[in-house]
């Protein structure tokens, strides 16, 4: 059994393609988790949410990062 692993979608992707890339790993449609993303951003206050995005974006790596 292959382990799946979390990276940031080249293919489906808004901004960073962090929501793109866990909605393939979670096998849920990415819109779903926008949608979700900017509830939480609200609920939270944009500046943390902006934050863990960014932190997010920095440590997720593509694929293309790995393999190269």
């Amino acid at each position: 059994m292959r382990m799946k692993k979390l990276y940031r979608s080249q293919t489906n992707k808004k901004l960073a393609g962090l929501c793109g890339g866990l909605g393939e790993y979670l096998d849920i449609d990415p819109t779903i988790i926008r949608l979700f993303a900017v509830v939480f951003a609200f609920a939270t206050g944009i500046i943390p949410f902006v934050i863990g995005y960014l932190i997010g974006w920095w440590v997720v790596p593509t694929i293309d990062e790995v393999k190269a």
